[in-house]
This record gives structure tokens, C-alpha cells and sequence, in this order.
């Protein structure tokens, strides 16, 4: 038995149909959007690693000292200094009087010694006339051998009298010469204890002074950076107020130090107003060149406490890559490990980006040899 469909159940049967499909359009749209491509996370530039020559330097500290300290005093003793001619920070010439001393007793001491003298060479001459005669008359039996001897012996011993009269007034000349103190050497005046008035001991320091006013710093080194020095290597040392300054390296010390285990290196500084003894400095040995593959210091980034760089891989994601640092000069930083001279690197902007993340590349900063 058949039943014949009636107009309205078509119509409801048809506008059924129609919603069905509209949902199944709705849906496949919805699926089609999923499948859009996902937008990249930021617009990069990118750089390539350079290899560069680049300088091998050693850092040390050290202190700057007198590359050599003379003590200067006298050695005459009970006289009062009259005159003190030199002063702190003054340059003075080998030979030239720094002090003087109250040279009247010491001249009444000559007198009195050039006077013994002149009575030693008195006595000298008559004894010897005494003598000559008693040669001339030894064995006529005019005089005795005894005699003879006697007068021969006096002969002797003005002559030790005469000898000894010279000797006292030699001294007593070089206590006068003395009384003048002269500065054994050229250089700079680094302290004065000698003050007017004062009657120092023999032997007592009156003034120090910096040897021809060379001045030498001296690094403190371990015994592996030791063997890496050698006299004539060139040295950059930086003062306190950022000031440059010049040396090469005098000497390395022999032995090192049994508390520390550190060794000194000297260097030879040159005359230099703003270098002073005492003064901390840090300083540069250059050891020569070598090959570096090299980055801008803007394409790594720190964290946690390591070093990254952000490699670019070929379907534009970003890879992030731990590398060892080395050696900085300028704005740019020396990569020892992690990288490849062909590795694409994220220039700017590194900090926004995480591992595996989208960029779209704009442009390649162009590398040095190509400047």
C-alpha cells in the first residue's frame, strides 16, 4: 500500500535538507581556517659569523715602583745641618748638593791637622839629616854602632809620624768634602727626612731618591701565565683615570712567591707626569695574533649565566644555540665553540625570541670583509 507525500511534508522535508547542508559548509570553512599558516613572532635582520686576526692579550694587576730607590745620608757624624737644597718631587743631576752641613769644626780639624803635619815633616827632615850623617860616619869610630842605629830608628819613625800626619789630614779633608751632601745619581727626590737644625748619626737617611726617575710596574702572575711572558713583550697598562700608558716587559722574576704561588713581571715604564709610585694600574701583555670567528656583541644574549645566539634555520625558525665566548674587542665578541661560519645568526631582537619560534627575515647585516 502506498501513501502519497503531501506538499507540506515535502517543503519541511527539502528546507531539512538544505540546513544540513549549510552546517556541512560551516564546518569544512571552519577546518580550512585551522589549516591557515601560523604568522611569524618577529621581523629579524641577520648576521654571519667573521673570522677576524685578532690580538692574544693577558690581563694582570700590578702596583708601579721605582725601578730603583737610593738612600741617601751621610756619614759624618756631631754636625748640625745648616742648608737642606732639595725637596719632595724635585729632579736633580748626579753630583749636585742636596744638603749642607755647619762645616766650621771640620775646618778647625784641618788647621790642626795640616799643623801636625807641617811638624811631623820638621821633625822628618832633621832626623833624616841626623841619619845621613850617621851613615857617612858608621865604622870611622867617631860614632858608636850604637848610635848609629838610634839615629837610623828616629829616621824611621818621623817618617811613620810624617805618614800618619797625611793620613789624620786626609781625613779630616774628606769630613769637609763631606759636609757637602751630593746626590749620587740623577733622578727624582722621593722622600727628605733631613731638616734644618737636626744633627743626625752617621749613616742616618736624609733623602731617597728614584734612580734617573725610572719608573716599572709590576704584574702579578700565576706560574702558567709566566711561561707565556718574555723581555721586550709590549704592554698597555690603564691608569685609575682611564689614562693609557706604554711599557715592555724588563725581566721576568726567577722564583715565586711560597704564600701565592704568583710571580712578578717587570716592565719598564716611560718618564710619565701622570704615573706615580704606589699607584695600582691594570695592564695588557700582547702575545701576538690569532684567528677568531667573531660576532656582534648585540647577537647574544645572556641566560642563566650562559651565552646564546639565535641560529636561523632554513624553514625560518629560529634555533637557540649555547656558545662559548672568548676575547672581546670593541662591539664585538670572539664565539669558540657552538658555531659554524656559515650559521645565520639573529642580530636584534634575540631577548623576544624562544626556541623553535618563527621569524620573517628582512635583511643580513652584511659582515666586515664585505665593508
Amino acid at each position: 500500500m502506498s501513501f502519497a507525500m503531501s506538499p507540506v511534508t515535502s517543503f519541511f522535508r527539502c528546507l531539512a535538507i538544505l540546513f544540513a547542508a549549510v552546517a556541512l559548509l560551516a564546518a569544512c570553512g571552519e577546518q580550512e581556517q585551522g589549516k591557515v599558516a601560523p604568522r611569524p613572532a618577529l621581523t629579524v635582520t641577520v648576521v654571519q659569523p667573521v673570522s677576524e686576526d685578532w690580538p692574544i692579550r693577558l690581563l694582570a694587576n700590578g702596583t708601579v715602583e721605582p725601578w730603583q730607590e737610593a738612600v741617601v745620608g751621610s756619614d759624618v757624624q756631631a754636625l748640625r745641618l745648616a742648608q737642606v737644597l732639595a725637596d719632595v718631587g724635585d729632579t736633580v743631576k748626579a753630583g749636585q748638593v742636596l744638603a749642607v752641613f755647619d762645616d766650621e769644626p771640620v775646618k778647625i780639624d784641618v788647621a790642626q791637622a795640616k799643623a801636625a803635619l807641617a811638624q811631623a815633616e820638621s821633625m822628618m827632615a832633621t832626623a833624616r839629616d841626623d841619619a845621613k850623617r850617621a851613615r857617612a860616619l858608621r865604622g870611622s869610630g867617631a860614632m858608636s854602632d850604637q848610635q848609629v842605629v838610634q839615629y837610623l830608628s828616629a829616621e824611621q819613625s818621623a817618617r811613620a809620624q810624617v805618614d800618619f800626619a797625611q793620613a789624620a789630614l786626609a781625613a779630616q779633608e774628606l769630613r769637609l768634602v763631606r759636609t757637602r751632601v751630593l746626590s749620587p745619581d740623577a733622578g727624582v727626590i722621593s722622600a727628605r727626612s733631613a731638616t734644618v737644625g737636626a744633627v743626625p748619626g752617621p749613616g742616618g737617611e736624609l733623602f731617597r731618591l728614584i734612580r734617573k726617575g725610572r719608573l716599572e710596574w709590576r704584574a702579578e702572575l700565576t706560574d702558567v701565565e709566566l711561561e707565556r711572558i718574555a723581555p721586550g713583550v709590549a704592554v698597555q697598562l690603564t691608569l685609575a683615570g682611564g689614562r693609557l700608558v706604554d711599557g715592555s716587559v724588563r725581566m721576568v722574576a726567577p722564583t715565586l712567591a711560597a704564600r701565592t704561588r704568583t710571580g712578578l713581571a717587570y716592565v719598564d715604564l716611560p718618564a710619565n707626569a701622570a704615573v706615580r709610585p704606589g699607584m695600582f694600574a691594570r695592564g695588557e701583555f700582547h702575545l701576538g695574533m690569532r684567528s677568531a670567528l667573531t660576532l656582534p656583541s648585540q647577537a647574544v644574549t645572556m641566560r642563566e649565566a650562559f651565552s646564546y645566539v639565535f641560529r636561523v634555520e632554513a624553514d625560518a625558525s629560529v634555533r637557540q644555540v649555547k656558545v662559548t665566548t672568548g676575547r672581546r674587542i670593541g662591539d664585538r665578541v670572539e664565539i669558540l665553540d657552538g658555531l659554524l661560519p656559515e650559521d645565520r645568526v639573529v642580530l636584534a631582537g634575540a631577548g623576544f625570541l624562544n626556541d623553535g619560534d618563527l621569524v620573517r627575515v628582512v635583511a643580513s647585516e652584511p659582515s666586515q670583509n664585505e665593508r
